[in-house]
């Protein structure tokens, strides 16, 4: 986990909040715990495919 957190602020209806507070409650988590593991997904969705690496060049024997 990391040492260092920043503040995110999110504006969203008090409704679409509260509902969203309850659902998290039910599964036994912060609002806070769910938001991190949706941006971790997020971010890990989005990066681009790692190029495989070519294999050295092999010298030539004389």
């Amino acid at each position: 986990m990391e040492l260092k957190t920043a503040r995110l602020t999110v504006l969203i209806d008090p409704a679409k909040k509260q509902a969203f507070e309850d659902l998290c409650r039910t599964q036994d988590m912060t609002p806070s715990q769910v938001v991190r593991r949706l941006i971790r997904e997020f971010m890990e969705q989005q990066k681009p495919p790692v190029a495989r690496k070519a294999a050295p060049a092999r010298k030539k024997s004389r």
